[in-house]
């Protein structure tokens, strides 16, 4: 008959120990199990098993590990009379209670995937843009399955082991596709939108958004794999056929950016504190999510010092940009107003993208340039005051740098850009201009 005695090693420093159990089946079989139930040696009973009787113990303590010891033995008992055929050292016996202490960890089928989601937000501890594109992709997921529910099985169900490069295939075409099933499944959708609490309207998706999609999910996938929730990521062997695509920066000149600088817009106040916020922030090249951010404290030496946000849980680096006479005069313009330490009353994102397209609009600046539709991928060209938005501030910054300084990464270094930026090589095709300025020097 297998038998289970607790043994705890005595130690001269007054600290806790692991209780080990060694179990016994006659005289061949004798299997040690280190449990991870802590106890201090000066406490224990080594003939009962338990806290000393007289032992200056807390009641709560003492039950806890009892009660903690009890249970471990009842368990070794069982799984050993369960398995015994199979249970042939510590090691396979320490997983056959791993696998009933920790069962979830052995039983992924069994885990919603969404909550797994909002586990791998959390535990990645990244900039607010990138959780946001994590739930964005959750929310991209939610509305696939809720659609394979209400169109094909009632039942149909989305875990991590479901997931095969069939699934992928079908789940990167709905999310392609999306735009196009609502027009063709408009009851389907309008149930969908309800169940899934969606209320903005629903489009197809281009490549590049997709190929965004996708790579979060592998990069969720991955983190399974890490937290051994399964073995291997199902995108180890998917082949993923799209390609992001982006076209040539457009930004304004230098020409462009001072007649923005100098027009008069002493008529429309808004408009007058957007466009300085604007040509602050292409004076320092930041993205709209540092802007709002920057307060005093980030002038630091006649200059802005700031941690990017969207890389402050991944790469963090500081980014310090020298302040040239306008940045600082802007500066100064605001520094009487009670703004709470910002530098500049700022408006929403939506409202302050919309001014800069009044503010080219105002001024005339509205040449036409090559963009990529980010549905159909094809080159189209537009007026430059019908897209423009704070980002183009920052293109604007990089452009006209790299076009004065053929250092890419001393430019990266005042844009916050990464050495080897896939987003900073887009810059390159400035050279193409640079060639055309330099011929046209000998002309």
């Amino acid at each position: 008959m297998a038998t289970v005695k607790a043994i705890v090693r005595t130690t001269r420093k007054k600290t806790e120990v692991n209780i080990r159990f060694r179990l016994s089946d006659g005289r061949g079989v004798q299997i040690f199990h280190s449990s991870g139930i802590m106890v201090n040696p000066e406490l224990w009973d080594a003939k009962n098993d338990c806290i000393k009787k007289r032992a200056l113990c807390p009641e709560s303590k003492r039950n806890e590990i009892d009660k903690a010891v009890n249970e471990r033995k009842s368990l070794l008992l069982d799984l050993y009379a369960a398995h015994k055929e199979q249970v042939m050292s510590g090691t396979s016996l320490d997983e056959l209670i791993d696998r009933e202490i920790n069962s979830q960890k052995y039983n992924a089928s069994s885990k919603n995937l969404f909550e797994l989601i909002d586990i791998y937000i959390e535990e990645n501890n990244r900039a607010e843009n990138t959780k946001k594109a994590d739930r964005d992709s959750k929310a991209g997921l939610l509305r696939y399955e809720t659609f394979r529910r209400l169109t094909e099985n009632k039942d149909f169900k989305l875990d991590v082991l479901s997931f095969n490069e069939e699934l992928i295939d079908d789940i990167k075409s709905f999310y392609m596709n999306e735009g196009s099933l609502y027009q063709e499944y408009p009851l389907i959708f309008k149930k969908l939108q309800k169940v899934c609490n969606l209320n903005r309207s629903i489009k197809d998706k281009g490549e590049n958004g997709t190929c965004s999609f996708m790579k979060r999910l592998k990069a969720f996938f991955s983190w399974c794999v890490k937290k051994k929730i399964i073995e291997v990521s199902p995108f180890s062997y998917y082949e993923n056929t799209l390609t992001q695509r982006y076209g040539t920066p457009y930004y304004l000149t230098l020409e462009e950016r001072n007649i923005i600088a100098e027009h008069d817009f002493s008529h429309n106040k808004r408009l007058s504190v957007q466009r300085d916020i604007f040509m602050f922030q292409c004076c320092i090249g930041c993205r709209i999510s540092d802007l709002r951010s920057l307060t005093k404290n980030n002038i630091i030496g006649g200059a802005v010092e700031y941690i990017p946000i969207k890389t402050q849980g991944e790469h963090p680096q500081t980014v310090r940009v020298p302040l040239n006479d306008r940045a600082i005069s802007l500066i100064k313009k605001y520094e009487g107003e009670k703004l709470g330490g910002l530098l500049f009353p700022y408006l929403s994102s939506c409202a302050y993208n919309r001014a800069i397209k009044e503010i080219l609009t105002e001024c005339g600046i509205t040449r036409l340039v090559t963009v990529l539709n980010p549905t159909t991928g094809r080159e189209e060209k537009k007026p430059i005051n019908k897209i423009a938005s704070s980002h183009m501030a920052r293109r604007t910054f990089i452009g006209n740098l790299y076009k004065k300084v053929k250092d890419p990464n001393l430019v990266g270094a005042l844009s916050g850009h990464c050495e080897g930026s896939k987003a900073f090589t887009r810059y390159r095709e400035i050279d193409e201009d640079i060639k055309k300025e330099l011929v046209s020097l000998i002309d």
